[in-house]
């Protein structure tokens, strides 16, 4: 078994994650030593040992093929792993039981290193909730769109009045629809009819924004300081309205941050403790940028694919390093 180096990078992700390899390679040139796991892998394929004295927690991680001593880890890349999975051998109610208790033992240990994180996931949840992402980004200088969210139909009928102009419906979080027979679509943005609202608007909470002229979108990736930014051009009116639905319209252009965007979107991340953020914004035929969205976890491969932008490469910079 390999014993990592001390100041060792945690990459916690699935292992089928082409986004986590292109930081694992790119650590790896750098010499850093990466321990890459999948919290589903624990308890049954991994085992922790650590001790706390008065002093931070000390022990060792193991798969397999590597074991890392925790109190000499530099950081932490977080994406999207699977849940601890116990043996099948506990039957219930012990076997939710023990994966809680797997998934407190092994998560809850991480939170206790004093180290750079790429996100936190308990920081990340709170801040991918877009009710909460608009008053900060408003706080912070950026301009955003007006927005309702509601369960009562008149008062979606009276905000389209308000507007007085285009209203599009999106959803307040990601995740697509699951069918039974196995499929999964997204359910992208659309402008919608105000006179087909009706009481289905109360079967569960809608957002509601009036429609922003666009000369095309941007989608911003910070890593720590750095700004990697896209500007996505739709091909298609499927695309004019929700890039997410049609990938094969869209082309892409690297361009320039103005400087109070990049002032309000570096104090928003602040506001949330956040060392990494996929912001979304449209920019206007006058040239001005409304923020619709940041996703704290956001894909960004297809960008660097499209466009040479070294994400992949600020990433692991920020994971060597162990500051922002």
């Amino acid at each position: 078994m390999r014993i990592l180096d001390s100041g060792a990078v945690l990459v916690v992700a699935k292992e089928m994650d082409p986004t986590a390899d292109l930081v694992v390679d790119e650590l790896t040139q750098r010499g850093a030593p990466v321990m890459r796991f999948d919290m589903g892998d624990f308890p049954q394929r991994m085992t922790l040992t650590v001790e706390h004295d008065a002093a931070p927690w000390s022990g060792i991680l193991a798969d397999d093929h590597r074991s890392v001593p925790l109190e000499g880890v530099r950081a932490v890349y977080y994406r999207r792993p699977c849940l601890p999975s116990v043996s099948t051998a506990i039957v219930e109610p012990h076997h939710t039981w023990a994966k809680d208790q797997a998934l407190a033992g092994l998560l809850g240990l991480l939170y206790g290193l004093p180290v750079l994180w790429v996100n936190r996931p308990d920081v990340d949840g709170i801040a991918s909730h877009k009710p909460g992402q608009l008053p900060v980004a408003t706080a912070q200088g950026l301009s955003t769109p007006r927005s309702l969210i509601t369960t009562d139909p008149e008062a979606a009928r009276r905000f389209c009045r308000r507007i007085d102009g285009p209203v599009i419906c999106k959803p307040l979080m990601g995740g697509p629809l699951r069918y039974d027979d196995g499929r999964r679509n997204g359910v992208p943005t659309h402008l919608i009819d105000p006179g087909a609202i009706d009481e289905t608007v109360a079967l569960t909470a809608h957002l509601f924004q009036e429609w922003i002229p666009k000369r095309h979108e941007v989608r911003l990736t910070v890593v720590g300081t750095r700004m990697f930014a896209a500007e996505i051009h739709a091909g298609s009116d499927a695309s004019h309205v929700d890039w997410r639905s049609d990938y094969d319209a869209l082309t892409y252009e690297v361009t320039e941050v103005p400087d109070r965007v990049r002032k309000g979107v570096l104090a928003w991340l602040a506001h949330f403790r956040l060392n990494f953020g996929a912001f979304d914004f449209a920019v206007t035929p006058a040239g001005e940028w409304v923020l619709f969205e940041c996703n704290p976890s956001g894909e960004w491969s297809w960008i660097q694919n499209r466009t040479g932008l070294p994400i992949a490469p600020a990433i692991a910079d920020l994971l060597a390093g162990g500051t922002p």
